[in-house]
C-alpha cells in the first residue's frame, strides 16, 4: 500500500508544481482524495516537508542524468544540510560519443544459437 501512497503523492507533488501551486500537505491530500486514492495519512506531510526542501525543477530535469549526474544530485542535499552553504557543482555536460556502427551476427559467422 506504501508504494501506491508514495505514487500519489509523487504526482500530486508533480501537478501542482506544473500548475504553479505551493505544495503543501493540504494541496497533495486534496488532489489525492479527488482521484479516489487513499495514502497514509503521514505521506502527504511528508512529501510536503520533502519539497520544501528540494527543488522540484531540479529533481525533474536530472531523471535522466547519466553517470555523474546521479551521485552529485544525491550529495546535494546532504552537502548543503550541513551549514557550509557551499553549493555542489553543476555535473559535467558529456559530449555525445559517435558510436560504430554494430555488425549482425552474419558479418561475425556465428549467431547466438550456434
Amino acid at each position: 500500500m506504501s508504494s501506491v501512497g508514495e505514487a500519489a503523492c509523487s504526482y500530486a507533488a508533480l501537478i501542482l508544481h506544473d500548475d504553479g501551486i505551493p505544495i503543501t500537505a493540504e494541496k497533495i491530500s486534496t488532489l489525492v482524495k479527488a482521484a479516489n486514492v487513499s495514502v497514509e495519512s503521514y505521506w502527504p506531510s511528508l512529501f510536503a516537508k520533502l519539497f520544501e526542501k528540494c527543488n522540484i525543477e531540479d529533481l525533474i530535469t536530472n531523471v535522466g542524468a547519466g553517470g555523474g549526474g546521479a551521485p552529485v544530485a544525491a550529495g546535494a542535499p546532504i552537502a548543503a544540510g550541513d551549514g557550509a552553504g557551499a553549493a555542489a557543482p553543476p555535473p559535467a555536460e558529456e559530449k555525445k560519443k559517435e558510436e560504430p556502427e554494430e555488425e549482425s551476427d552474419d558479418d561475425l559467422g556465428f549467431g547466438l544459437f550456434d
